[in-house]
């Protein structure tokens, strides 16, 4: 058997171990949730605990890879071992293992595809998801995929760990999992505030002002408490000019970078303890050290010495704007969550200070918690990945809006249009059927250890040029973070062979593991297919950048909108814009693979700059347009007329256009598009049919479904089901007004409820004089608006109770009029009125109409609508 893990050595020191019997109990459970502050020891102490408690592999989930080896590399040093012994770690591309490993850390995104490929995980007994708080979209799927493994191996261990969750929620979706909470008190924590004169962000992004003073504050703090620091910034390009900056500054500091760009070996530099770095020394006298970092070192690995902190208070989030979809990361002020997660670093090891470069002001204005990814991320990825499982969101025929269909438990679900939306997208690119199951071609491309459009790309691109190599190149280039000089990508790959370009060797690692990827699956069985014939087939190595853009965006191939613009149509449907210097200016036709929102004269009017292109034609673009490329009838309503033309396009872009005569079919669908743009006020709404509105609109208000919903986006979103009908029957040149509105609406009436339509909201209301009067409801989409009845006050002697509609639910509000019509008073509580206003009422109007009667007693006077002769009563 397999010599234990020491915990003693592990754990000493550490105020986790102190609840290891805590811990023990709850995991005989089969799941816990633990808690505990940062720096507590849990990533430390936990996993190599529940590793000596089961007797399979015990995997422990990072968020990112830094965080995988800094962990993988602690826990085997502080246990006496080397990596690939009884701890290991792999992440994408790496991967040190042995068969003695107890203990493997991993990316969630590596796990992901481990459960795709063995959803029983053999030989694992245990899964510990850490840092579940940060709430990414691939740790919320993995949760919900092991919650549903538990269900088939009850002997599978789960465990989520994390500072700061909502442990209750966690607790319900792990089948009701013990919750081991580890308080342990940090050292003494100073916090400061020194907020600089200029705005820390602008248009552009953070500003050089701020970066100045970010620099100044962590220099001097540094100095005043000699000990290393810890600075956050938001993004990888804030972390290589803050470090020129405190360089130039202190060119006695060590200061090193820490984000995600850098190679594995920069990384690990900065997450070990004080060394010689750049410009300094190194050793106890040493001036000390800065490590400037991205969230990344926010709550998933440790830096060691760090006993200051400056945060500049910002964090880049991913926003979606789903009408031109088009994903990206802007900056943002952070959570307080996030806040407090990096102030405590500085009271890890000692007694620290924190200081927050914004002001007291900004701080207190903090959101509470940062969204969880699902709510604004780019769900194609996730959505191949829960078909895959067997639990798909929705089917690509779902309609918009609707909650999307999956078994699959998550703690906050996908918004339903953006889980539509990337179904939709799945089927175009071929990954998922007409029923959002994935193909055979989408289980391949699951599995494979890159984006889901990367990975068809690098497969369909292999099989259709038989050019592995060239293939995984721009797929390697376009995966990566790989910045295109003028958007340019055949450029960016000439730098990048020739070492011109930032990581390079970086890209020529991944160039040659995606080779081998794509090699290894072209002779799988039911693969993409053999290569085609056409352009893309035969094309030549200059034509490999634009085909595998293609292959992987075919929604963004994209035309030029005119000679000299450099302007783009995408398929898609919207617009953008070349840099003004790109060296594709010119082309025609291009394949986009990265689009950002941008004003500006750099948008050149149309919100948003292409960041990475390729040429490509247009034989090729129709070849590998998939189903965007199709033929279409487009009609539209044009001075009261049904217009059609014969269209071939391209998504959006239309390659053809002929006019044609319009048939009995293109009639409705061009006034339903009619409709749709102008809303219902292109229609003509007659007495009847505004009445017959507002009547459902206050039955649908109080009693809910089955009764219809009559407001505009209901009734233009539900416009087949009502008006298509008598849309179709129209001649193409007759009016919109001619339609009869009331009988189309009528269609909406749900069987057998209308019958009780007139009990419950009656056009008019029976009053004691005999007489009826007209009921006007309020507007369909009022949610307090009164059903109102005007009517004389004379016709009402005698009733006492305000009638009420909608069974009883609604009161009436009476508007008591003069006999020359005019308002006396408003009221919903007759009993009230005739008890108590209505005698100033009479005072002032009998002398006014003597011919009307005005009693002194309201409750025994008939009711009448005529004067006092004709009523043969007396006027009082």
């Amino acid at each position: 058997m397999p010599r234990p893990f020491d915990l003693d050595a592990i754990g000493a020191g550490l105020p986790v171990a102190s609840a290891r019997q805590q811990l023990e109990d709850a995991l005989s459970s089969g799941a816990m949730v633990v808690t505990a502050p940062p720096g507590t020891g849990k990533t430390t102490f936990v996993p190599p605990l529940v590793a000596d408690l089961v007797p399979g592999r015990t995997l422990l989930t990072q968020p990112r890879r830094v965080a995988v080896r800094a962990a993988a590399r602690r826990i085997a040093q502080l246990d006496g071992d080397r990596i690939g012994g009884r701890t290991g770690f792999t992440v994408r591309g790496e991967r040190h293992v042995g068969d003695g490993t107890r203990l493997e850390v991993l990316t969630p995104g590596v796990l992901l595809r481990r459960l795709l490929a063995d959803p029983e995980l053999d030989g694992v007994d245990a899964v510990i998801l850490d840092e579940v708080h940060e709430r990414s979209l691939d740790g919320d799927l993995l949760l919900g995929m092991l919650a549903e493994v538990r269900a088939l191996r009850e002997d599978l261990r789960v465990i989520a760990m994390s500072a700061t969750l909502d442990a209750r929620a966690l607790s319900e979706l792990l089948g009701g999992a013990p919750v081991v909470d580890v308080p342990a008190p940090l050292h003494p924590l100073r916090i400061e505030h020194d907020p600089g004169a200029a705005p820390r962000l602008d248009a552009r992004g953070v500003t050089r002002d701020f970066l100045d003073h970010l620099a100044q504050v962590t220099v001097a703090a540094q100095r005043r408490e000699h000990h290393d620091a810890l600075v956050f910034v938001p993004g990888a390009r804030e972390v290589d000019d803050l470090v020129t900056r405190i360089r130039r500054l202190s060119p006695d500091l060590g200061v090193l970078p820490l984000h995600g760009r850098l190679s594995p070996g920069e990384q690990d530099r900065a997450t070990r303890g004080r060394e010689r770095a750049r410009g300094g020394a190194d050793g106890p006298g040493a001036p000390g050290r800065v490590v400037v970092s991205t969230a990344l070192a926010e709550s998933s690995l440790t830096v060691p010495g760090v006993r200051v902190v400056i945060d500049a208070g910002l964090s880049r989030e991913v926003r979606r704007d789903r009408g031109r979809d088009m994903s990206g990361l802007v900056t943002v002020s952070t959570s307080r969550a996030s806040a407090d997660q990096r102030a405590g670093r500085a009271a890890r090891e000692g007694p620290g200070l924190a200081v927050r470069a914004y002001s007291e002001t900004d701080d207190a204005r903090l959101r509470a918690i940062s969204p969880p990814e699902i709510t604004s991320a780019d769900l194609t990825d996730a959505a191949l990945m829960v078909a895959v499982w067997g639990s798909p969101w929705a089917s690509p025929d779902a309609s918009a809006g609707t909650e999307p269909v999956s078994g699959l438990p998550l703690l906050t679900p996908p918004p339903p249009a953006a889980a539509e939306q990337a179904v939709r997208v799945l089927a175009d690119l071929e990954l998922v059927d007409h029923e959002g199951r994935a193909t055979p071609l989408g289980r391949r491309v699951a599995r494979l250890p890159v984006g889901v459009r990367e990975a068809r790309a690098l497969l369909r691109g292999s099989d259709l040029l038989g050019r592995s190599r060239e293939v995984a190149e721009v797929v390697a280039a376009i995966s990566e973070d790989h910045r295109a000089a003028g958007a340019d990508v055949p450029h960016l790959l000439a730098d990048l062979r020739a070492g011109r370009a930032p990581g390079s060797q970086r890209w020529q690692r991944e160039t040659t593991r995606l080779a081998r990827i794509a090699e290894q699956e072209t002779d799988v069985p039911g693969g993409p297919g053999a290569p085609a014939s056409g352009t893309a087939a035969t094309g030549g190595p200059a034509d490999v950048p634009g085909v595998v853009l293609a292959l992987a965006r075919p929604d963004r191939i994209a035309r030029r909108t005119g000679t000299g613009r450099r302007t783009y149509l995408l398929a898609a449907g919207t617009r953008a814009a070349l840099p003004e210097s790109s060296a594709l200016s010119g082309n025609e036709w291009l394949a986009i693979g990265e689009v950002q929102r941008a004003e500006g004269r750099a948008a050149d009017g149309t919100g948003a700059v292409i960041r990475s292109a390729a040429p490509l034609d247009e034989d090729t673009a129709l070849e590998l347009a998939g189903p965007l490329a199709r033929s279409v009838r487009h009609a539209q309503l044009s001075g009261g007329t049904v217009r059609v033309r014969e269209e071939d396009r391209l998504g959006a872009i239309v390659l053809r256009s002929t006019p044609v005569a319009a048939t009995a079919e293109d009639v409705g669908p061009a006034r339903l598009d009619h409709l749709r743009e102008h809303g219902l006020d292109a229609l003509s709404w007659s007495d009847a049919a505004s009445a017959l509105r507002r009547r459902l609109g206050l039955l649908r208000r109080e009693l809910g479904a089955p009764w219809p919903a009559v407001d505009d986006d209901s009734l233009l979103a539900g416009l087949e089901t009502w008006l298509l009908p008598d849309l179709v029957r129209l001649a193409p040149g007759a009016s919109l007004g001619s339609l009869d509105l009331a009988t189309a609406l009528r269609r909406l009436l749900p069987w057998p409820e209308a019958a009780r339509l007139d009990t419950l909201a009656p056009e008019r209301l029976s009053v004691p004089s005999g007489s009826t009067a007209r009921v006007e409801y309020p507007p369909a989409d009022d949610p307090e608006g009164r059903p109102v009845v005007g009517v004389k006050l004379q016709e009402l002697f005698g009733l006492a109770e305000t009638p009420r509609l909608v069974d009883g639910k609604v009161p009436v509000l009476f508007h008591l009029l003069s006999p020359a019509r005019r308002p006396l008073a408003v009221t919903d509580d007759l009993r009230s009125f005739w008890d108590g206003p209505y005698r100033e009422v009479r005072k002032e109007m009998r002398g006014r109409y003597p011919k009307h009667p005005w009693p002194e007693d309201p409750w025994t006077a008939p009711a009448t609508a005529w004067t006092t002769r004709r009523s043969g009563g007396s006027r009082g």
